[in-house]
């Protein structure tokens, strides 16, 4: 992340290079796709809501970001959210799995968010740990299990 950083104020965008079938690939695309991760951990609200349900300008910030620190092509937008989609989903199950259903029994342990994941508001971890325990998301969970 700090090698991101310091090349953004260096104004250095390395290009994120393509395999004959159109997927991004190389030192660049693992480099970026660490920091789409980094982004849709920190700046996507732990909301009980779905990727498409989320503002537009939210969705174009993320583009913007990472277009600020590389160079990646035309048709790179879609291919940039659909990973920071799954990202986002992808945290969002780990916070579930790991640190909520497990303590279901023990609220007094998701009372706080987790220490690992500090930037986590409170009244975003309460929100999300209530709609995660709700008796819908229960339903939802026993049929995908």
């Amino acid at each position: 992340m700090r090698r991101v950083v310091k090349r953004k104020i260096q104004k250095i965008k390395p290009v994120v290079e393509y395999n004959k079938s159109g997927r991004p690939h190389g030192k660049a695309d693992v480099e970026m796709q660490s920091y789409i991760g980094v982004l849709a951990r920190t700046r996507v609200p732990l909301v009980d809501k779905k990727w498409t349900q989320l503002p537009k300008d939210l969705k174009e910030q993320f583009w913007e970001a990472v277009q600020m620190a590389y160079v990646v092509g035309e048709g790179g937008k879609k291919i940039v959210l659909l990973s920071t989609v799954k990202k986002w989903k992808d945290f969002s199950s780990t916070l579930t799995r790991q640190f909520i259903l497990p303590f279901t029994n023990e609220k007094e342990n998701l009372k706080e968010p987790p220490q690992l994941y500090n930037f986590i508001e409170k009244s975003q971890w309460d929100a999300f740990v209530a709609s995660t325990l709700s008796p819908d998301f229960e339903a939802v969970h026993s049929e995908q299990s």
